[in-house]
């Protein structure tokens, strides 16, 4: 029987399950998950297997998890919107992922359109059912009212958390795919470097840990990155927009610091399989989220390319 692969985006709004449900399929946890909207700032890609089947295809779904799709006002929110849509060229399938226990609004409409625009295939996903509990019945309504939006390939019910309904997610992505070659090595799940994940970990420490314009005005950088057979050692930095925030992050006796490296460490320790020696600082960079420059070299990409260059020079 043939094989079956290609590239499926992950597109919806912010906290829809998007980051969640790309960790359940892949099942490695790849990319950050937090209550606050806009966790995910980058494209990450994630590579699901798929073993022959008694008289289904055996196959590779290369998904696409994308930042969630929102008004961008700042350079880092145009980013991440350019991100959204350089992930929807050229991908298989679309699932637009959309939260249950959410009413239809003005932002949906936005994301159902830019699904509409793309000519792409969509699977509409309703999250969080298990939210739902005993009301299951007001899903019939809602399957009615995104059925006379838009003629979607398959409605699949799920709960991304639980998970629920993933296994039927999976056969339906799998037969939707058309022939293909395998993109990525069996034993790979993205194409991530270390160095992102982990300033994307103390990221997500710092978003669990910060609250009101803290998490947003913050990013991670990672400075060093040096593995050893039984120590890795990292420093990081933590930029943020202002002397206050700075104070924030660090608090007092630095004890707010050292609670966000710790579970960072642990985090790290478990993705190397090694000891982690941890070193990080909070740099203040005003308005670093308006400066182009600045949000260039913090995508992984072009941190690759320079590392490489700087590698052969």
């Amino acid at each position: 029987m043939a094989f079956h692969s290609g590239f499926v985006c992950i597109l919806g709004r912010p906290n829809a399950g998007k980051s969640t449900l790309l960790n359940a399929l892949v099942g490695e946890r790849l990319a950050i998950v937090s209550p606050k909207p806009q966790t995910t700032r980058n494209r990450i890609l994630g590579i699901v297997q798929i073993p022959k089947r008694k008289k289904a295809p055996a196959g590779q779904i290369v998904l696409i998890d994308t930042p969630g799709v929102h008004k961008a006002d700042t350079s880092l929110g145009r980013k991440m919107m350019s991100e959204v849509c350089e992930a929807l060229e050229g991908c298989d399938l679309l699932l637009l992922i959309v939260d249950v226990t959410r009413k239809f609004a003005q932002a949906d409409e936005s994301v159902l359109e830019m699904a509409k625009k793309s000519g792409t295939p969509v699977f509409l996903l309703l999250n969080k059912i298990d939210l739902l509990r005993n009301q299951k019945d007001k899903l019939l309504p809602i399957i009615d009212g995104y059925r006379k939006l838009h003629a979607f390939k398959e409605i699949i019910p799920i709960s991304a958390r639980k998970p629920e309904g993933l296994d039927l997610l999976i056969e339906k992505m799998i037969d939707a795919l058309p022939e293909g070659p395998r993109y990525f090595p069996e034993d790979q799940v993205t194409d991530q470097p270390m160095r992102f994940m982990v300033a994307e970990v103390i990221r997500e420490q710092v978003l669990l840990e910060t609250s009101e314009e803290v998490p947003y005005a913050t990013t991670v950088l990672v400075e060093q990155f040096e593995e050893g057979a039984k120590l890795t050692r990292i420093a990081a930095a933590i930029y943020c927009e202002r002397e206050g925030q700075k104070r924030i992050l660090i608090g007092k006796q630095a004890q707010m610091l050292k609670k966000i490296g710790t579970a960072a460490r642990l985090q790290i320790e478990k993705m190397v399989g090694a000891r982690v020696f941890l070193e990080l600082f909070v740099k203040v960079s005003p308005e670093w989220r308006e400066s182009r420059a600045f949000i260039e070299e913090l995508d992984w990409r072009r941190q690759l390319e320079l590392l490489t260059h700087t590698e052969k020079t």
